[in-house]
């Protein structure tokens, strides 16, 4: 439907991230399960003074909100901007962190392997639906989990890169093996540049990628 949210385009070809990510689970997560986000998000907001707002400030203004028509538009704003951050944060070219980002990986975990380990675990970890995150305060990094429609962005928490660990994202290439998706994800389609534009805009409003 139209209205002032849309169904950005993806990064890559739908089959870009074969075998790792089938194009059948790229169908129906992004065209399926993403776009009725943006569907439900543009009928949610009508007539309302979020329909004028971008899309991270409509994620927390009604981050935490008691009113129920604001936890349903929270629900679809978190998740378009969640999806529109996860795709980027996929890439089908085979990168390494390097310059800043490096250095602080190395600071803060001590090596990419053993940060990847920690997103793997909070992947794993995380009860039902919800999202693995690499973030950054003042350059400083962690892992960090959050369930369902959440995400560190909408308090404030500068996101460097994410996986979606709702069965969605899985299921039909890996069934209920989560860890197995995790690690095959984990270590060979993370988009490391994506983290380092990220991570440079550290003073800047956090926002998804255009």
């Amino acid at each position: 439907m139209a209205g002032p949210f849309t169904l950005k385009p993806l990064p890559w070809a739908e089959d870009a991230l074969a075998p790792t990510i089938s194009a059948r689970t790229i169908e129906f997560h992004y065209h399926k399960h993403h776009k009725a986000y943006v569907d439900k998000l543009n009928t949610l907001v009508e007539g309302t003074r979020y329909a004028d707002m971008p899309l991270e400030q409509v994620a927390r203004a009604t981050a935490g909100g008691k009113d129920a028509k604001d936890k349903q538009i929270f629900n679809n704003a978190g998740q378009v901007w969640n999806h529109d951050f996860y795709w980027r944060s996929l890439t089908p070219k085979a990168v390494q962190p390097g310059g800043k980002l490096k250095d602080c990986i190395a600071r803060d975990f001590g090596s990419t392997d053993a940060l990847i380990g920690q997103l793997a675990e909070a992947g794993k970890t995380q009860f039902g639906s919800g999202w693995a995150w690499l973030c950054s305060n003042n350059g400083r990094l962690s892992v960090e989990k959050t369930p369902n429609a959440e995400d560190p962005m909408a308090k404030g928490i500068n996101c460097l890169l994410t996986v979606d660990v709702w069965e969605h994202a899985y299921y039909l290439d890996y069934q209920n093996e989560r860890p197995r998706y995790l690690q095959e994800v984990l270590g060979k389609l993370l988009n490391w540049d994506f983290a380092a534009e990220n991570l440079a805009r550290e003073s800047e409003p956090v926002r998804a990628a255009a």
